[in-house]
């Protein structure tokens, strides 16, 4: 193409944003004299070229998104944000100001090129003018007799067809006739209600065969192009081409390019078939299409006299440009040819003209790239491939224009030139004429500019490719070292799920104790890692600890409540060790549920480490938007391995002030400062008058007894607490995880006073008892564990975990019932005599439970 410079006519400035008008929703249209125009607010203005003055302003209830004119019927049809479609007679539009006021207009105009308020009334459009109600519409294009919409629902988007009412009629589409799903689609985060407009909307192009009629009403600048009849049939199919029928070709802003035969969606209707079959999927841009047309490549022949595209075009927002064109193969078949190019972006708004040119704004000005192919048409010798194919390479030219948000291509353009009509950032309305007669006749010259600005761009080209090449290495590094990590991540898996029993590779162990912390006494939980195995814990590794509390006692409604904690593991080698401490409580109230359950686990992410990996950013295009963000990872992003459980009962949160045990002469838990206050204001030598007082007072310690074999005790303990008396043991083996076991074993003691988290005494005795009136044989000798403790709540805690203690006996009776059931005869008579033995011991009774 020769590159002249545009002769740039300003026509009216128009009110915008402070930091100019957003691409993406502002529209332009014209139809001879009169411009219709939007600037992506609630506005659209009707301007007279001629008369250069604003005709009509009409607003509309919220964002206009998109303008379609049918000329011949006067009427304009207008999709507003979350509203709807509303149609507009043109016929009442009048100029409401009188012709002097049009002079006085036109000279201001002239002199500034900006309308500040409009000179003539808003019009506030009547919501009786909605004709198609639908808050979930984000495009449409208007057939001769067909109005097609494409509609946002939760996961997907929807295509519907409705009969356009005929010329006289309600203005009110007619019923549906016909509805298909396309692909799945991402909805913007914050969807529901009244949410930000998106950033990129669909684009619909209307594409006819050769032998329909065009559509009625429809001028140049609206959404609909006239195909070959061999790249309409290469395209869409033979039904299309025998059908005659128009094709909606739809640009998604995930990227997506898809085609639906109309003629086949309202048959479709009567006869449900696939709905799959019912969408063609021509095209993947991977980034949101923003313009969808077509042009003419080939000169006309001398005999042929209607004007057929013969090449389709789509542009990307980041530049990635798709052209299809019928071409033939080596053999002489017709085929497809698909050919991608990349130009400079973001492009902002694009438009094709009569000819082989497309133009595109980006925000550093208007550019022009030329589809036909260099040389001779007509001599296949002089041409880059073979004859009908598109150039290997674009060359974008600038065209001097500044950055432009809307575009397109009018009608009234002289022969061989272009006239485009155009909406700048900073809301002027312009037409741009290109005359390629005005260029300079120094052939010879322009052609060397030429030749040199190509070799530059060439040379730019490859920078950018080497640049992009060090970029995607940088994306394997990254994958590599992502499955180096996955092949670490199932060793460790490997090696704790096949360790089951016996000592694991990887371990946790929990211990408790009690600690001075802000004047108060807490226990803590002390949770140890140490990686004995051979692997490393590098990073994506996490020590995950619950804290399950649970129930009050008192109150049987109340749930129990878990309290997760995450802490980075961060290079832990072969041989190392991690300690975490963690306050168990009592919390703000003062009180402590126990029991507590602490289970720890390793958790691996798998979206800090991999996610990278997956999706790698390319400095060479914008980031990508919440609608064209792939999800690469489930909501579960990581594998989870348990290590370790530990119940933490009243037993092991018990305190010894009176053994001298650390941590147990403080303060205890937080009083209530009002109690505190009226504590001290009680008259010297009275009572306290709480509920806790009360029955400490008048009623006597809740007793729990539970009376055990002492030859099943003996037999338990064995020789580990050789040297003392049975009582003594037995009192050493239920505080074993009590802080002061071995003060209790330096004393040798059989009863012990402690002190529950809240406060109260527990009382701990172990004695020896005779049990007489069981068993026939005669007595029974038996250890009988007591405890009291003023509370009823603290004196349950501590006999449920003596109870879950003697449960050991309980699972040897289970182990030696699966025993007797796999061994052979002489081993199972020995195995039922152990049997018997342990049934007799529970039988007679050695085990009250009380």
């Amino acid at each position: 193409m020769a590159d002249p410079r545009p002769r740039v006519e300003y026509l009216a400035g128009f009110c915008c944003p402070l930091g100019g008008v957003a691409a993406g929703k502002p529209r332009v249209l014209c139809h001879g004299a009169e411009i219709f125009l939007s600037t992506g607010g609630e506005m659209v203005y009707v301007y007279d070229r001629e008369g250069r003055l604003l005709i009509a302003v009409y607003k509309f209830p919220g964002q206009v998104w998109h303008l379609e004119l049918l000329a011949l019927r006067k009427v304009l049809y207008v999709l507003c944000a979350r509203s709807g479609i509303y149609c507009l007679s043109l016929d009442q539009t009048t100029r409401s100001v009188s012709r002097d006021e049009e002079d006085g207009g036109d000279d201001q105009d002239r002199e500034d090129g900006q309308v500040g308020e409009p000179p003539v009334p808003v019009i506030p459009v009547d919501p009786d003018s909605c004709v198609l109600p639908d808050a979930s519409l984000h495009a449409f294009t208007v057939l001769d007799d067909t109005l097609v919409t494409l509609a946002l629902g939760p996961t997907q988007w929807k295509m519907q067809l409705f009969e356009r009412p005929s010329p006289g009629e309600d203005p009110r589409p007619g019923g549906q006739i016909g509805e298909v799903e396309l692909s799945t689609c991402t909805p913007p985060a914050g969807s529901q209600g009244e949410s930000a407009a998106p950033r990129f909307l669909p684009v619909l192009c209307c594409a006819s065969p050769p032998g329909s009629r065009t559509p009625l009403g429809h001028s140049r600048s609206s959404e609909g192009v006239m195909l070959e009849g061999a790249l309409f049939g290469l395209l869409f199919g033979a039904d299309a081409a025998l059908l005659e029928s128009p094709v909606v070709l739809c640009g998604l802003p995930d990227g997506q390019l898809c085609c639906v035969i109309i003629k086949t969606l309202v048959t479709s209707m009567s006869a449900p078939g696939d709905p799959k079959a019912l969408v063609k999927i021509l095209h993947h841009l991977e980034e949101p299409v923003v313009f969808i047309g077509a042009l003419r490549t080939e000169p006309l022949a001398e005999d042929m006299e209607d004007v057929h595209c013969d090449c389709l075009v789509a542009l990307g927002h980041h530049g990635r440009t798709l052209a299809i064109k019928a071409s033939w193969d080596e053999a002489g078949h017709l085929v497809p040819e698909l050919r991608e190019y990349s130009i400079p972006g973001p492009v902002l708004c694009a438009a094709c003209d009569r000819s082989s040119h497309v133009y595109h704004s980006t925000s550093a000005g208007l550019r022009v790239v030329d589809l036909a192919q260099e040389g001779s048409p007509l001599d296949p010798t002089e041409r880059d491939g073979a004859p009908g194919s598109l150039p290997p390479l674009l060359y974008p030219d600038n065209l001097g224009v500044g950055s432009l948000v809307t575009l397109c291509v009018s009608s009234s353009a002289p022969e061989g030139g272009a006239e485009l009509l155009a909406l700048s950032a900073k809301g002027r309305l312009m037409i741009c004429h290109l005359d390629p007669h005005n260029e300079a006749p120094q052939s010879s010259r322009v052609t060397s500019a030429k030749a040199g600005k190509k070799i530059k761009q060439l040379l730019s080209g490859i920078g950018t490719v080497s640049e992009r090449v060090s970029s995607l290495k940088k994306a394997v590094d990254q994958r590599d070292k992502a499955l180096t990590c996955l092949n670490e991540v199932m060793n460790v898996s490997c090696a704790l799920l096949s360790s089951r029993e016996g000592p694991r590779p990887i371990s946790c162990t929990i211990s408790t104790t009690w600690s001075h912390l802000q004047l108060q006494d807490v226990l803590v939980a002390t949770c140890l890692l140490e990686n004995s195995s051979g692997f490393s814990l590098d990073r994506g590794w996490a020590l995950c600890i619950q804290v399950l509390r649970s129930s009050r006692a008192l109150d049987l409604d109340s749930a129990g409540s878990a309290i997760t904690y995450t802490i980075p593991v961060d290079q832990l080698g072969p041989g190392g060790r991690r300690e975490v401490t963690l306050p168990l409580g009592p919390g703000e109230d003062g009180a402590l549920d126990l029991p507590v359950t602490v289970s720890c686990a390793l958790f691996y992410s798998l979206r800090e480490v991999v996610g990278r990996a997956l999706t790698p950013q390319d400095p060479f295009k914008d980031p990508p938007s919440a609608e064209c963000t792939p999800i690469v990872l489930p909501e579960q992003d990581g594998v989870c391995l348990p290590l370790s459980e530990h119940t933490v009962d009243m037993l092991q949160g018990l305190r010894f002030p009176s053994l001298g045990v650390p941590h147990t002469q403080a303060l205890g838990p937080a009083r209530d400062p009002i109690h505190t206050f009226l504590g001290t204001c009680r008259v010297p030598g009275s009572q306290p008058a709480g509920p806790e007082s009360l029955r400490a007072k008048y009623l006597p310690p809740s007793v729990a007894t539970i009376k055990v074999s002492a030859e099943l005790l003996r037999a338990a303990l064995g020789d580990s607490h050789a040297g003392v008396s049975l009582g003594c043991a037995t009192l050493q083996w239920l505080l074993a995880e009590n802080a002061a076991a071995d003060i209790i074993k330096a004393q040798a003691l059989s009863s012990v006073q402690g002190v529950a988290p809240d406060g109260t005494d527990v009382h701990l005795i172990i004695r020896e008892a005779t049990v007489t009136d069981l068993c026939p044989a005669g007595p029974i000798q038996a250890m009988e564990i007591q405890v009291e403790s003023s509370s009823l709540a603290n004196m349950c805690r501590a006999h449920h975990a003596i109870v879950g203690r003697l449960q050991t006996l309980l699972r040897e009776v289970q182990t030696l019932r699966d025993r007797l059931c796999t061994e052979d005869e002489a081993s199972s008579c020995a195995t039922a005599q152990r049997l018997l033995q342990v049934y007799r011991r529970l039988r007679s009774p050695s085990l009250l439970l009380l």
